[in-house]
């Protein structure tokens, strides 16, 4: 397999350090301020900014003192120009204060990424976890 653009590993980097120190800024940030985003939770898309915004502010502010370790592992990455895209699978991880891992889940995800200003920043993105075809119940933990 190609290496991955060293750019791809430094916006999963800050993507997962964003999340972890609840960075609201730093998470936003990663995005194109147009950015569609099709999450795996509840609501169909968010169309910009703003309406992430206001998710990820709420998300981060339900966790009380505990953190979210992501990890972004299996990426594939094809890079054109100014334009890649990567899928790869997500785990994400509640972390207690005490530093224990207390439960986790794992997303299908999938980055269109464009260059702004020299860095890559997520113009689309698509989570996603399995149905299964007994229970109709998301799948997140497949492996």
């Amino acid at each position: 397999m190609a290496e991955i653009d060293s750019r791809i590993i430094r916006i999963c980097d800050a993507y997962e350090r964003a999340v972890y120190e609840k960075d609201v800024e730093a998470f936003v940030g990663l995005y194109n301020s147009e950015a569609r985003v099709f999450d795996a939770w509840e609501v169909w898309s968010y169309e910009n900014a703003g309406e992430r915004r206001k998710v990820v502010e709420d998300w981060f502010s339900s966790l009380g003192d505990e953190r979210v370790r992501v990890t972004i592992d299996r990426i594939r990455t094809v890079v054109v120009h100014d334009l890649a895209t990567l899928s790869a699978r997500a785990t994400y991880a509640a972390i207690s204060a005490a530093g224990e891992e207390l439960r986790a889940m794992q997303n299908r995800l999938t980055w269109v990424l464009g260059i702004e200003e020299g860095a890559w920043k997520i113009v689309h993105e698509h989570t996603s976890v399995p149905i299964g075809f007994k229970d109709l119940k998301g799948l997140l933990h497949p492996e």
